[in-house]
């Protein structure tokens, strides 16, 4: 006898035949990030000084750095003997976080001496910005008492600086300027400090200050630079910026300097370059050449060949990231390049064709919602959660989406933002526009599954359930990665796959019996630290995250489907046999009307 076996279970509404999402990202395509695909930028003049590069100036006649008290916010000055490595960090932070650091520090080390009161300082530090600083004192006047042993502390102190390094406020170390750049034309840039403030010059053959707070014609600076990366600053009117022998930073240099040791002659150091999204693509081209080039990537990135390709392997679903200037399509806003809208509209009729379902997941938000380049970030700052502008304007894209997809047969779910970053965007604005933004998805569809993203950072998913976002139809989305963590660094493979199965798996059992929103892993891949590890780890690893993965309630998605690294890449991993994916219940009806067919054939033939 001939069983056919047929899985009816639908759990998530809308899938042709499977009870869950199986699905894989479509990143890099209508949102770039130029990690999955570097060509993209190969064309750019001065590839190296796009918007957000970070650089530090010298001069090479009084072998000093540029630099301002406090990172910016009075004039600005040469007069600084070495640069200090904490400038080469991007991050903003509150002064109060290095006192934090050294809070914790002594609180460690009175541990040996004072037990008790160790204890109360390590509880108080994490109760409230606001008490820090008292703690500090508290803390300086114990230790006039109570000596510290200085040689352990300082070793204390090192190690917690290498493991937080990134938190701590350049305002209390050396103040040499770290300035980013935001690109005017190819050589025409403005000077942005690390706390926000431009600079410029004031007035003709005037001192150069970093206190506005917009970028100005007289903050505008032509960068003159030769093979050796030395570099002239010059200002519209043709003056040249000097290294006064007072030691201060003037636009007063007598002619056209050569690249001798002149007063005029600055070494540059590009001390980070690490955003190639669309910002710096379009403003590093110009308009112009960058449609062009975006034009091309968007039309063969992607293509209807891909869906069938994900169609054959039993894929259901594609997330598809999408940029906010979506909703300006044909002629977004500066820099920004139109085309998306088209490209979007294509994905769904593939989709539809090939009984794909489609999530549309908005990337990068106006502002940008976590200061990376695939938010679209000018300079690595987030400024989404501080602007009701911005919000306000992202819910207009959330509705303008809502409206032309919500009742396509393709449409499976809207995720509302995508990896808002802790602590730069408080839970209390983003639990608030997760509520206006299902409420918006509400007005065009009863059905479609609203998505909401869990800030990237030290933070509890658990945060989200508890908020009361909506009552139907909502997802939690994690995103999990062996990788961008201390953790995972010299890891061996073993101890990665038994971290999936006693880290992952527990907090998805957790999650899904929570009794709240469903459970999706949007982003999970199949790469980690380890080196030379041999296919057959590989597929090990990738096995693991199917089995664990597998049960979160509403399902996955693979980041993501082509990459120019190998592992990213989910087309090379299943066409290699590095990941292995089984069949889902709508592969194995396929499957099983097949050999139904078959031995039907078989019969007919040999009565």
């Amino acid at each position: 006898p001939i069983f056919l076996i047929v899985h009816t279970a639908i759990e998530v509404e809308g899938l042709h035949g499977d009870s869950k999402v199986r699905g894989v990202n479509l990143g890099g395509w209508l949102v770039v990030e130029g990690w999955i695909k570097p060509s993209l930028f190969d064309g750019i003049p001065n590839e190296d000084m796009l918007d957000g590069t970070g650089v530090q100036f010298k001069s090479v006649a009084l072998q000093k750095y540029v630099s301002s008290e406090n990172g910016g916010d009075m004039n600005v000055t040469v007069d600084r003997d070495v640069p200090s490595s904490w400038e080469t960090f991007r991050v903003r932070c509150q002064t109060n976080r290095f006192v934090f650091c050294l809070v914790l520090l002594w609180g460690f080390n009175m541990i040996i001496i004072e037990p008790e009161l160790a204890w109360i300082l390590l509880v108080c530090t994490v109760i409230a910005d606001a008490k820090r600083l008292k703690l500090a004192i508290l803390t300086s006047q114990y230790l006039l008492v109570n000596p510290i042993q200085l040689p352990s502390a300082f070793y204390l102190f090192v190690m917690y600086y290498i493991d937080t390094v990134d938190h701590l406020s350049s305002s209390l170390t050396s103040a040499i300027l770290f300035l980013q750049l935001w690109r005017v034309s190819d050589s025409e840039f403005q000077f942005r400090t690390s706390r926000g403030q431009f600079m410029a010059c004031e007035g003709d053959g005037g001192f150069v200050s970093a206190t506005s707070k917009s970028p100005s014609t007289m903050g505008t600076f032509f960068i003159d630079r030769n093979h050796e990366n030395r570099v002239h600053l010059r200002v519209r009117n043709g003056t040249y910026l000097q290294a006064s022998m007072s030691n201060q930073l003037t636009a007063d240099y007598p002619g056209i300097p050569g690249w001798d040791d002149n007063a005029a002659t600055f070494e540059m150091t590009i001390v980070a370059n690490n955003l190639h999204g669309d910002y710096q693509l379009a403003n590093g081209y110009g308009h112009d050449k960058a449609k062009e080039v975006l034009n091309r990537h968007r039309n063969n990135f992607i293509t209807e060949e891909d869906y069938k390709f994900l169609h054959r392997h039993g894929i259901n679903t594609v997330r598809i990231p999408v940029g906010w200037w979506i909703a300006f399509d044909p002629n977004p806003p500066a820099p920004f390049i139109g085309g998306t809208l088209e490209a979007l509209d294509n994905a769904f009729s593939w989709a539809q064709a090939y009984s794909i379902e489609c999530i549309i997941d908005l990337h990068a938000a106006p502002g940008s919602q976590n200061g990376m380049e695939h938010s679209a970030s000018r300079d690595g700052t987030t400024g989404w959660p501080t602007s009701p502008d911005y919000i306000s304007q992202t819910l207009d894209v959330i509705e303008f989406l809502a409206s032309r997809y919500a009742k396509h047969p393709a449409i499976l779910g809207f995720e509302l933002l995508n990896e808002p970053s802790a602590p730069e965007v408080p839970l209390d604005v983003l639990v608030l526009f997760y509520k206006q933004g299902y409420q918006m998805i509400r007005k065009y569809s009863s059905a479609a599954y609203v998505i909401i993203c869990q800030r990237i950072g030290n933070v509890d998913p658990f945060e989200l359930y508890q908020a009361d976002i909506g009552s139907f139809n909502i997802v939690v989305d994690l995103h999990y990665y062996n990788l961008f963590d201390a953790t995972f660094v010299n890891m061996s493979v073993e101890a990665n796959i038994q971290y999936i199965f006693k880290g992952r798996e527990t907090q998805l059992k957790a999650l899904n019996n929570a009794n709240g929103p469903l459970v999706f892993i949007g982003e999970w891949v199949n790469e980690w630290d380890v080196t030379s590890a041999s296919q057959t780890d590989y597929q090990d690893f990738g096995r693991a995250q199917l089995d664990v993965y597998n049960a979160a309630s509403f399902g996955w998605a693979y980041w993501t489907l082509k990459n120019d690294r190998m592992h990213w890449d989910f087309e090379w991993n299943i066409r290699n046999s590095y990941l292995q994916l089984g069949y889902s219940p709508n592969m194995q009806l396929r499957k099983s009307v097949l050999l139904l067919g078959l031995a039907c054939v078989y019969f007919l033939l040999h009565p």
